[in-house]
């Protein structure tokens, strides 16, 4: 923040924000509305749900994993009952747990409840992300979280899960990061991470821009923040709950292929090695292989990268070789991508993409779990959305690439900018690059 926008009174800053705030608003409404089919009594039908698109982990992991009588982690349930998240989201859980059974004597409400509860505060979360956003993209790019506040995707794919609380954190982490505040953009970060686990990819970019630069000091804080952030939520959990705390970790670990997943057409096709390898073996090591890509990229382009812009990358890949591949991942990509690179044209040949995923999954499994043929699609049809996905996010990559590779093309340098979510990076020299090893 400039000395100059300081002196403006804060309520006058805000105002241009107003509108984003609005239009999130609406798109939180939407989701709420796309889901009243099922929250009237369609989550205890199936066919329901699926032919009317509005499928949520919500209420049924209401009372699958015991919210309605335990504590997710010190509950006495057997282990595939017990919460398969992080803790700061199995807490938040809980806590919604509470507050609906006391609210409602009748479980069944309790459950509605529940799920009305968990939307307003993903619904204020999406807000907060939304304005986050817009703070982290700058005045010349105001607009361009309209993508994250409305886009039939988000508004889709926006109460499936929670994932929404970590999108807030993760924005709330790079407008810290912009505004050179290490302390709180680290504990935001190690928040976001006890959250959900994408985020643990931003370290990765932190870091390769820190080489680049050599702004060591800013990167340490920012690291030792997160990781202090991380044990405080983490540590009590692991010293008085082992069990419930490590299930997220197992359960990641020991899943196997899952819904979305280019794994899952390998496999269905009978490919040799990738249909029939160890999947958690062939995914890391695609992942190591692209992440070594990015790395290789970020050190060699000719002009230091925007920070968006390696998030993004690391985000996508990690997305990529995932074992599952659930719908409401878009979330996680979409401030990323238009951070990365607002461009209209990529972004609805994707959110088109992502729009017919969301259709076909619902669609495929009437087919695979219901056996209604006569109501969903095959393997075939549902994996021209699979690929619809990979496809289209590979090629926003590859024009994130090209901008990187030729920086005059990068719509957001065209605005004099050089980094707007860079923090101590923005405007900093380079100290390290491989073409400075062969000199």
């Amino acid at each position: 923040m400039t000395s100059t926008e300081a002196r403006v009174p804060w309520v006058a800053r805000a105002v241009p924000y107003l509108p984003l705030g609005l239009f999130a608003l609406l798109g939180a409404s939407l989701a709420y509305v796309v889901r009243l089919p099922c929250r009237t009594g369609g989550w205890n039908d199936q066919v329901t749900t699926y032919t009317n698109f509005c499928y949520t982990d919500i209420y049924p992991l209401y009372f699958d994993r015991q919210l309605a009588t335990q504590n997710p982690y010190f509950a006495n349930v057997p282990f595939d009952k017990q919460v398969e998240y992080p803790v700061v989201l199995g807490e938040v859980m809980q806590v919604i747990g509470w507050l609906s059974r006391a609210l409602e004597r009748d479980q069944v409400a309790q459950g509605v409840r529940f799920y009305d509860l968990t939307v307003i505060l993903l619904g204020l979360s999406l807000v907060a992300g939304v304005l986050l956003m817009a703070a982290v993209a700058g005045p010349t790019r105001r607009w361009d979280p309209l993508w994250y506040a409305i886009s039939p995707a988000v508004v889709l794919a926006a109460y499936i899960n929670w994932d929404l609380v970590a999108g807030a954190l993760s924005m709330g982490m790079l407008l810290a990061w912009k505004r050179r505040l290490q302390v709180p953009a680290g504990v935001l970060l190690g928040l976001a991470i006890a959250t959900k686990f994408y985020p643990l990819m931003f370290v990765g970019a932190l870091f390769l821009l820190t080489l680049r630069t050599a702004r060591w000091r800013p990167f340490l804080i920012t690291m030792g923040s997160a990781a202090a952030a991380w044990l405080a939520v983490n540590l009590p959990f692991m010293i008085f709950a082992w069990d419930g705390w490590r299930r997220f970790y197992v359960f990641s670990q020991e899943r196997g292929v899952d819904w979305g997943s280019a794994w899952l057409f390998f496999q269905n096709k009978g490919w040799p090695i990738l249909g029939d390898g160890d999947v958690s073996t062939l995914g890391m090591a695609a992942l190591v292989i692209m992440c070594a890509g990015i790395a290789a990229l970020t050190l060699a382009a000719p002009r230091r990268p925007r920070l968006a812009q390696i998030c993004f990358l690391a985000l996508a890949a990690f997305m990529m070789t995932n074992k599952v591949w659930s719908p409401q991942f878009v979330l996680w990509l979409v401030p990323f991508a238009v951070l990365a690179r607002p461009n209209w044209k990529s972004l609805v040949l994707w959110q088109l993409a992502e729009i017919w995923y969301f259709v076909a999954i619902w669609l495929y499994l009437l087919t695979e779990q219901l056996g209604r043929d006569d109501l969903g699609i095959g393997d075939n049809t549902y994996f021209t959305a699979v690929w619809g996905r990979i496809i289209t996010i590979g090629l926003m990559m590859a024009f994130v690439v090209r901008d990187i590779l030729r920086p005059e093309k990068d719509v957001v340098r065209q605005a004099d900018i050089d980094d707007q979510a860079g923090g101590v990076f923005d405007k900093a020299p380079d100290r390290f690059t491989l073409a400075s090893l062969v000199k």
